[in-house]
């Protein structure tokens, strides 16, 4: 009797285990992923992306820290890692080889790693102005380019020399005979002991710099290459193309998040500089060069008067400028074919909400 009564209990166990697992099934699909509550893609497993940096983190990648410090990049549906770079990482290398999928660089480093074969192409111009400009102390009386006829002129050479190699070309001044373009170290020591009469100077670091240090911007020339017609662009993002291919929503959506970040780095530099402190080895610089930084790179990303909707838009005749300038002074052997080095096509998908 115990025997036969233990099989009805078991029997009947059985059933409600059945039903319950057909009421389930009902209710919800086995196929699907938890949702998670913080992304905008409930249901839907994020995909990843690599964005591979060209120099350590600083704020002058605020935008992509603040994207991912608000979760921009989670709303899209999209998993992000920056990468670090610095000076033994190439990110058309990392970008060419698969360890990353979008990279960031300057754009005449870009062309000849495209006329060397790499499979790149640029998706977004993050900075719409050059950062580079020539400081003289004014005492010097450098108040134009002709003026640096007989100067010693610092550049940190490596690639970095061609906007002023444009400058001095413009006004016929030969920078063997002319003018003596001498090797710049990367602080502004040889500037601020004399041994330069003119140094290289971005925006965005070493300008600043030099006020920290005690330096009055009244007492200081500063020739901008952007008012003289000799600018070539810097900071782009680029792509591998044939990951691209396949991924041109996953651009899109990156591309989206990061101008969404960019806009709020730009319009509350402070809280941008906290964000990518984060991230920043301490010991080597300090919140206020940071802070500087943040609000100098942000006039390039979005240069005052224009609009914000257009960041990261790519400008053809400030691209074919550079190109050219990259031509002329051998960056690049051939002239660059505008179709193959850049497109247009992620950008607009990116503005379709």
């Amino acid at each position: 009797m115990k025997n036969k009564n233990k099989r009805k209990s078991m029997l009947l166990l059985s059933m409600i285990l059945v039903l319950t697992a057909i009421m389930s099934a009902c209710g919800s699909s086995s196929n699907t992923k938890p949702a998670d509550p913080s992304s905008g893609n409930a249901g839907e497993e994020l995909v990843k992306v690599r964005l591979q940096l060209k120099w350590v983190p600083q704020t002058q990648f605020g935008g992509y820290f603040v994207a991912l410090d608000k979760g921009y990049y989670r709303e899209e549906g999209l998993d992000v890692e920056i990468l670090p770079g610095g000076p033994d990482i190439v990110p058309e290398q990392q970008v060419a080889n698969g360890a990353a999928d979008i990279g960031n660089s300057w754009v005449a480093s870009l062309l000849s790693h495209q006329e060397e074969g790499f499979p790149l192409i640029e998706i977004s111009q993050i900075s719409q102005k050059s950062g580079l400009v020539l400081v003289s102390q004014k005492a010097a009386g450098i108040n134009s380019p002709a003026d640096l006829s007989g100067k010693k002129v610092g550049s940190w050479m490596a690639g970095l020399e061609f906007e002023i190699l444009a400058l001095l070309a413009k006004h016929n001044i030969d920078p063997n005979q002319d003018a003596k373009l001498t090797k710049q170290g990367f602080t502004m020591d040889q500037f601020i002991n004399g041994q330069l009469d003119v140094a290289s100077a971005l925006t965005h670091n070493e300008y600043p710099l030099l006020l920290e240090q005690g330096l009055k911007a009244e007492d200081l020339n500063v020739i901008d290459m952007n008012d003289e017609g000799v600018a070539m662009l810097q900071d782009n993002l680029f792509a591998n193309s044939e990951w691209l291919e396949n991924n041109k929503e996953t651009a899109a959506k990156f591309l989206r998040a990061s101008f969404k970040g960019w806009r709020d780095a730009i319009a509350n530099p402070e809280e941008a500089t906290d964000i990518v402190m984060k991230s920043v080895d301490q010991a080597s610089t300090t919140r206020e060069h940071q802070l500087n930084m943040m609000k100098a790179i942000g006039a390039l990303v979005q240069p005052e008067g224009t609009d914000p909707s257009q960041i990261g838009r790519i400008n053809e005749a400030a691209f074919q400028q550079t190109a050219d300038i990259a031509h002329q002074f051998g960056v690049v052997k051939n002239k660059v074919d505008l179709s193959k080095a850049y497109t247009d096509e992620i950008w607009e998908l990116s503005a379709k909400q």
